[in-house]
C-alpha cells in the first residue's frame, strides 16, 4: 500500500496505521498515488462492467467487496445538457464509487470495527459495503435525517447512531468514536481513498464519450467529494495525454447552506467566518464548515469555474420537472439541474456541453412538499 500525506504540512503516514487525520494540522490527508501509464480505449475492450475496469488508475485492485458499482448511462436531457444517472448505483447514489474503496481497503485493514459519519448515503454505502466485507460498523447521522436513509443502513446491519444537531455536530460525534483503538474511520471526507472512487465519474464520462471530457461538469457540493474526485481525474487524464484540455467546474450550493459559494465569490482561498446555515431540502450538501474548502476552492478557481446557488422553490421545481422527464431523482441530486436548466448564467465563460451527475434516487427522500 501507499502512504497518507498531508497537503498542509507534508506530515506522512502509513496506512496501516488507521491514523484517520494530520496528527500535526488535523487536516484530511492526500494520497501518495501516480497512475499507471497504460489506459487507452482499446485496452478497456472485455473488461469488467463496472469501475474496476479502470485499474491502471485505482490505488486498490482485484476486490472481494465489489457490488459492481460503476458504469453508469450518460443520457441526454436538453441539446447541451446531459446527466449521467448515478442514482442507479447498488445503494442508489454517487457514494458507491468512493465507498467501496474505502470498504475494500477496511477490509485489507480488519480492524475491529468500522465508523462512518453522513446525512445519509455515504453511510448508506459504508454499511452496504461493510456488509459485503463481514465488517462490523456505526453509522452517525444528524438525528432529522431522512427516515428512509435511516431505515437502508439498519437494513445492511449496521448500528445507527442519531446525533441531536446538524452535520457537523454529527461529524464530531464519529470522529470521538474514531479516536478509539482498533477503529477505521471510513470518512468519506478525511480518508482520499475515497476521493480515488469518486474521480471514476470523470473516467467512465471519458470513456462513454470516446476519448474526451465535455466543456463543463456541474457537481453538487457539499463536502466536495465528488467535486474533488473529478478535478483530481481530470488532472491525470491531461497529465497522462489522454484529455487536450481540462473542463471547468462549476460548483453548486444550496443558498441556504453556500459557505463554499460565499467565500468563493468573496476571492478567498478558505471559508468565511461565522458563515449562516438554514434548513434546505438538499440535506446531502448542507455542510456548513467542509474540512476541504480550501482545496474546493483551489479546484474550481484552477479549471476557470465558478459556485452557484439554489433557491428551495428552484429545487423543489427541478425535482418535479426531472419526474416529468422519467427521472425520480432526490432533492440534493436535482441541485444541479435546477443550477444549469435555464443556462449557466453569469461566471461561466464556456458553458458548451455539460454533464450534471442525478446522484441520489428519490426513494431516498421522496418529493419535496
Amino acid at each position: 500500500m501507499t502512504t497518507y500525506h498531508c497537503p498542509r504540512d507534508g506530515t506522512r503516514s502509513a496506512v496501516s496505521a488507521l491514523t484517520w487525520c494530520c496528527p500535526v494540522c488535523h487536516g484530511p490527508w492526500d494520497l501518495d498515488f501516480t497512475p499507471a501509464p497504460g489506459l487507452t480505449l482499446n485496452a478497456l475492450s472485455g473488461r469488467a462492467n463496472s469501475l474496476w475496469r479502470y485499474a491502471e488508475i485505482l490505488p486498490l485492485s482485484t476486490p472481494s467487496v465489489s457490488l459492481g458499482e460503476g458504469r453508469t448511462p450518460l443520457v441526454p436531457l436538453t441539446d447541451t445538457v446531459s446527466a449521467k444517472l448515478d442514482h442507479l448505483m447498488p445503494t442508489l447514489s454517487f457514494k458507491d464509487r468512493g465507498a467501496v474503496m474505502l470498504g475494500e481497503l477496511a477490509r485489507r485493514l480488519n480492524p475491529e470495527r468500522v465508523v462512518a459519519d453522513s446525512s445519509g448515503n455515504a453511510g448508506t454505502s459504508i454499511a452496504a459495503y461493510c456488509a459485503r466485507a463481514g465488517l462490523p460498523c456505526t453509522v452517525y447521522v444528524p438525528e432529522g435525517t431522512s427516515p428512509k436513509k435511516t431505515e437502508q443502513i439498519r437494513a445492511h446491519g449496521a448500528r445507527l447512531v442519531a446525533v441531536p444537531g446538524d452535520r457537523e455536530a454529527t461529524a464530531l460525534a464519529a470522529r470521538a468514536a474514531a479516536d478509539e483503538p482498533g477503529a477505521f474511520y471510513a470518512s468519506h471526507v478525511f480518508n482520499p481513498y475515497f476521493l480515488h472512487g469518486t474521480k471514476t465519474y470523470v473516467y467512465e464520462l471519458w470513456e462513454d464519450l470516446g476519448g474526451r471530457l465535455p466543456d463543463t461538469l456541474a457537481v453538487p457540493v457539499g463536502n466536495g467529494t465528488l467535486l474533488l474526485g473529478a478535478a483530481l481525474a481530470t488532472a491525470e487524464l491531461h497529465a497522462l495525454g489522454l484529455i487536450a484540455s481540462r473542463p471547468q467546474l462549476v460548483a453548486v450550493q444550496a443558498e441556504a447552506v453556500a459557505p463554499l459559494a460565499a467565500a468563493f465569490h468573496a476571492g478567498a482561498d478558505d471559508l468565511l467566518p461565522g458563515a449562516a446555515a438554514a434548513p434546505t431540502l438538499a440535506e446531502g450538501i448542507a455542510i456548513p464548515r467542509p474540512p476541504r474548502a480550501r482545496q474546493i476552492l483551489a479546484a474550481v478557481r484552477g479549471s476557470g469555474g465558478t459556485f452557484l446557488t439554489v433557491t428551495e422553490d428552484e429545487i423543489r421545481d427541478a425535482q418535479r420537472d426531472l419526474a416529468a422527464r422519467g427521472f425520480y431523482v432526490e432533492t440534493t441530486g436535482v441541485a444541479c439541474w435546477a443550477a444549469v436548466r435555464d443556462g449557466l448564467g453569469q461566471g461561466v465563460d464556456r458553458p458548451g456541453s455539460v454533464v450534471v451527475p442525478l446522484c441520489g434516487a428519490g426513494l431516498k427522500t421522496g418529493m419535496a412538499g
